[in-house]
């Protein structure tokens, strides 16, 4: 049976020349044979994905968050289409009656919430450019963010006004009013005063517009709607340019994708928002969500409560960064460890016979059927029952997590890949192709992408297995950094983005990450090291939660800061006879020779070389640090 393939090529490959390493052959994915998604009419902005579903679906929930009820978490209340664009105009209204209009930049700071995306729709219904605010950037990354953008105007959650007030004085040059999207202290607001700037709480901005109506400015495709700025891997963080022709593209990409598939979006799915809307993961897929008309229901902030909340909203889409969806595996098979032997016995054959028929090429919900309902029900009703699509992104995810979460979810999960630069979603695996397992699937249809050889580093895009550097091209691209042209015609070189990222194509057309181009550096003794490859494979080890290598050309071995599990060292310590609490444990040097005898034994199974010199182990915040040399 011949394999199925899906991509198809469009270019022939180029030899190197004039400077430039050769380049494998141009592919765009199978879905758009017939040419990419013809733009959508009536759709030019990202105001427009929004205003046409309010038209379309004005009674439709749209925004939810959970009731509070004598201190208790209760059912979702939900904001209607109709409802919130009437808050989205009064917001507008106000910013632009304190003088704020087209090209104005705006900062939203805070977690998720209702508040967040009407200040974001006030924006795109005002041609003002949206920028996130996010402090996981790291220290003074507020501050920079407001006055190399030049932010005329915050929106921020209640409890994030003190961390703006910190950006004081330097921030003032730029920044002139803030909205909180909560309350305002009497202390707050003459501080804020004294330094001559504007504070509102939410409801008393609501009525500064009040009574006026301001003409919407028309807007281009062409028109940058958002700033949304990304850590480099130096320096300060770059600002990257987004139109609103690179979201409306992705959209058509992404419908014609789920169409292809049979899965596409209704007006009746439903979306848990906890991902950050600060980074483009999140914002796109919300997006998405509102131009279907669907509904989004906040999380209360705390991911200790996440999976209580998807409990009562029970969603349909479930996306998720790795980190989550490992706590999802490690919560499983720890239950399944732990139960009696008639249960663990029927478990693991439910979940071998299940997976062998959908590497037969059964679809899962066809693969075992019955054994669904017995014995992986209580695992889809932890995600509130009713999800079918399970989408990873933002960093790699294991293969066994993934396989594992096929099987017992389900739900299809798909493993994605983008960045900040590429509007995010640029490949994407297939619902029911369980060869794809451990990739990222193919090209969504609305990009072509090839790689590029790196011969530094030994990679050939025109071996038989061609791997090399990611390159993408396309209307989902980003229009530059802001104010660094430079950093620009780096990564923009003839129209294709440079990832940075290695891959490697397999026989299907899907695309297997399997290194970065510039974490790559010698060590003291001229030995090159690739930190990330090591972090992925040191990530494998059950005992620890993650682990950050780090090294410079100076020295002749690494660092790495390593996050022990709770669970599994506190299993290892009842095993051993060991009695003492968690935080013990990290300082005891018994437990440091255990997580570097498990770190050893990933490194020989992976033909890593290891030899570690420990000095010293401390905890801190639950960290064990540990000097070793380990060379790729």
């Amino acid at each position: 049976m011949a394999q199925k393939r899906f991509i198809i090529e469009v270019e022939k490959a180029k030899e190197a020349s004039e400077g430039r390493p050769s380049r494998g052959p141009v592919y765009r994915s199978l879905f758009a044979k017939d040419g990419f998604p013809a733009p959508i009419q009536g759709l030019n902005s990202c105001w427009d994905v929004f205003r046409l579903s309010v038209e379309k679906y004005p009674s439709n929930p749209m925004l939810g968050r959970r009731e509070i009820v004598d201190g208790k978490p209760g059912k979702y209340k939900w904001l209607t289409y109709k409802e919130v664009y009437d808050q989205v105009m009064k917001v507008g209204n106000s910013i632009r009656s304190c003088g704020y209009g087209e090209g104005v930049k705006c900062g939203i700071y805070g977690a998720n919430s209702a508040e967040w995306i009407m200040s974001m729709q006030a924006c795109n219904a005002h041609g003002l450019y949206c920028v996130p605010l996010y402090d996981t950037l790291g220290a003074g990354a507020i501050e920079f963010i407001i006055c190399h953008a030049e932010v005329s105007i915050a929106f921020a959650e209640e409890k994030k006004i003190p961390e703006l007030l910190k950006t004081f004085p330097n921030a003032t040059k730029y920044l002139k009013t803030i909205v909180s999207f909560g309350k305002v202290t009497p202390e707050q607001k003459q501080e804020v005063e004294n330094s001559g700037l504007e504070i509102y709480s939410w409801d008393e901005f609501l009525q500064v517009g009040q009574n006026q109506s301001f003409d919407l400015p028309i807007k281009k495709r062409s028109d940058i709607c958002t700033i949304m700025y990304t850590s480099g891997t130096t320096g300060d963080p770059k600002g990257v340019l987004i139109s609103n022709e690179s979201i409306i593209t992705l959209l058509a990409g992404v419908k014609r994708l789920l169409e292809s598939v049979n899965e596409q979006l209704t007006e009746k799915d439903v979306y848990i928002s906890y991902l950050p809307l600060a980074h483009i993961f999140d914002r796109v897929i919300e997006e998405t969500f509102i131009w279907h008309g669907a509904s989004i229901g906040f999380w209360r902030g705390d991911v200790k409560l996440l999976i209580e909340d998807v409990g009562e909203l029970k969603p349909t889409i479930f996306c998720a960064v790795p980190r989550v969806l490992d706590r999802v595996y490690s919560g499983l098979t720890q239950k399944i460890s732990s139960g009696g032997f008639l249960k663990k016995t029927l478990f693991n054959f439910a979940y071998s016979y299940k997976l062998n028929n959908m590497k037969k090429g059964l679809r899962h919900g066809e693969a075992s059927p019955l054994l669904d309902k017995i014995v992986f029900d209580k695992v889809k009703q932890g995600l509130g029952g009713r999800v079918r699509l399970i989408l990873s992104g933002a960093a790699p995810l294991s293969a066994h997590v993934e396989g594992y979460l096929r099987v017992v979810t389900c739900a299809h999960v798909l493993q994605g890949y983008g960045l900040t630069e590429t509007c995010a979603g640029t490949f994407v695996s297939l619902p029911n192709e369980i060869e794809m397992l451990g990739t990222v699937g193919p090209p969504v249809p609305n990009v072509d992408v090839c790689l590029e050889s790196v011969p530094e580093m030994g990679y050939d895009a025109l071996a038989s297995t061609p791997r090399g550097e990611i390159c993408v091209k396309g209307k989902t691209l980003f229009a530059g950094y802001y104010k660094r042209e430079d950093l620009t015609k780096e990564v923009l070189i003839d129209e294709w983005f440079h990832t940075g990222d290695i891959g490697e194509w397999q026989p299907n057309g899907s695309m297997k990450i399997i290194d970065r181009k510039k974490n790559i550096f010698k060590l003291s003794q001229g030995e090159y090291v690739a930190v990330e490859n090591l972090e992925n494979i040191y990530g494998q080890v059950s005992s620890i939660e993650s682990i950050w290598v780090y090294g410079n050309s100076f020295e002749a071995f690494l660092v790495a800061v390593v996050n022990p599990s709770k669970q599994a060292l506190e299993h290892w310590a009842q095993e051993n006879g060991i009695s003492m609490d968690f935080n013990s444990l990290c300082e005891d040097a018994r437990a440091k020779s255990y997580i570097i005898e498990e770190l050893s034994k990933i490194a020989k199974e992976k033909k890593v070389f290891f030899f570690y010199l420990v000095y010293f182990a401390y905890h801190y915040s639950n960290l064990l640090y540990l000097e070793y040399m380990s060379v790729a």
